[in-house]
């Protein structure tokens, strides 16, 4: 009797030791970091993404955050959206998206320090995971922005409808994914306003805004001309008018870098031009016919087209200086994108005062103690290109300063103090372009 009451004080004190670790750990998995860790834990890298188990993590959460309103629309059978809607007072008034995507592009794991689908913290509180830049992190911030405003401000109440989209299939070139949302009937009765969209981390103390994308141009030229021994010398051969045409592609790849160089323009702002394969040869069960010149031979280069570019000029480049007819050659563009709006327009958004959006975007930043660099041209391209098309403002913007450029690479991270100031940021935009009063500017699209 006297051993079972000595034991009782031990036993009441392993309880509340049990007790006051399961509060802890409760705690740690209602924290916007333990969220942000979840989602990114999601697979939806390419070629199988989980876009499923990525929709179901993003409407539980949103289902905790007050009139908050979740459609799943299919765009295709494989390619479900997650629409979500924060009405406002005035519905009536042009809306405000705010977009990311659920996607993300695979991963190597035997090359990642941790494992790309763990989103492991170091002890200096960086999150290593696919996705953490690009872009699983503004489209968790969205949500915490969201929450946090009304936890702060229970009356608050957005005077416009504030829409937040996850799309699917960005990172395989978008045509499934918001290139079908834009031709659907959801889309237009959004009635939208203004976009923000993802941008992409910035090294230094000021956040990056993108008020355009380049638009890749993938283009095949391809030469024929008459086989011959290996030891003839002879004129106009396959291989001789692909390396002709390279040799003047190579000098104008290099007007462009110079002015890069050179400090004259950004590297997003002049056409790039690089060589991705060559094929050529007569293939032989060791490698290639080393004594035999071959009839065919064509070369694949990836193109970027600034919105400032003549596409009319580039054709005329590439049909009369590139692949020549008259040389024996041919080529196929296959454009990726838009280059023009519907109206007619270089596809670019605004960004001075003179656009009212970019006057409210811009003051919010300031106001969450923020700055914004000088506004650029995005060097690769996006899902904004498609609302920006339509003539719809749209910046990219991704709040992460201080911060290494990590998308698409190995060890992709993010680190948690970036993570939890970019919520504060978003609930900055989100107040002020939800309470923006003025009216729309038919001038807010190009320069």
């Amino acid at each position: 009797m006297f051993d079972h009451f000595h034991r009782l004080p031990v036993f009441f004190f392993l309880l509340s030791l049990s007790f006051s670790q399961s509060i802890h750990e409760n705690e740690e998995s209602d924290t916007p970091i333990h969220r942000f860790q979840q989602y990114l834990r999601i697979n939806t890298a390419h070629p199988n993404p989980n876009y499923t188990a990525a929709i179901n993590y993003l409407t539980n959460f949103a289902n905790s955050i007050p009139n908050l309103h979740s459609k799943i629309i299919h765009l295709t059978p494989t390619s479900p959206l997650l629409l979500l809607t924060w009405p406002g007072s005035n519905p009536s008034l042009p809306s405000i998206l705010f977009n990311s995507h659920l996607d993300s592009v695979p991963a190597e794991p035997h090359k990642w320090t941790h494992p790309p689908f763990s989103a492991h913290k170091t002890s200096d509180g960086r999150i290593f995971a696919r996705g953490a830049q690009d872009d699983k992190c503004i489209g968790m911030q969205y949500l915490e922005a969201i929450k946090a405003i009304q936890m702060s401000d229970s009356k608050f109440v957005p005077l416009r409808n504030v829409h937040i989209l996850y799309v699917p299939e960005e990172e395989v070139g978008g045509f499934d994914g918001m290139g079908k949302f834009v031709e659907s009937k959801e889309f237009g009765e959004l009635n939208l306003g203004f976009v923000m969209d993802e941008g992409q981390a910035s090294p230094n103390d000021e956040f990056r805004v993108f008020y355009a994308d380049r638009t890749p141009w993938h283009t095949v030229i391809k030469a024929v001309g008459m086989p011959g021994h290996g030891s003839k010398l002879y004129d106009n051969s396959a291989m001789e008018n692909l390396m002709k045409s390279m040799e003047v592609i190579t000098k104008f790849r290099e007007s462009m870098f110079d002015m890069v160089k050179a400090g004259v323009a950004a590297n997003s702002e002049v056409i790039s031009v690089n060589p991705v394969f060559l094929n050529a040869g007569t293939p032989s069960p060791t490698g290639f016919v080393m004594n035999m010149q071959p009839s065919e031979a064509e070369a694949g280069f990836d193109i970027r087209m600034p919105p400032t570019a003549d596409p009319e000029l580039m054709r005329k480049i590439i049909e009369e200086q590139w692949a020549p007819a008259w040389r024996n050659m041919t080529y196929k563009i296959t454009e990726k994108g838009f280059l023009r709006d519907i109206m007619g327009r270089p596809l670019m958004t605004l960004a001075s005062d003179s656009n009212p959006w970019w006057s409210v975007f811009n003051e919010a930043v300031t106001r969450a103690g923020g700055k914004l660099s000088k506004p650029e041209i995005l060097a690769s391209t996006t899902d904004a290109r498609f609302m920006r098309r339509l003539g719809i403002p749209t910046f990219g913007f991704s709040p992460m300063k201080n911060t290494p450029i990590l998308l698409h690479d190995h060890n992709e991270n993010l680190k948690d103090t970036v993570y939890l100031e970019g919520i504060k940021v978003y609930e900055c935009i989100i107040k002020s372009l939800s309470s923006f009063e003025g009216s729309m500017n038919t001038n807010a699209m190009g320069f």
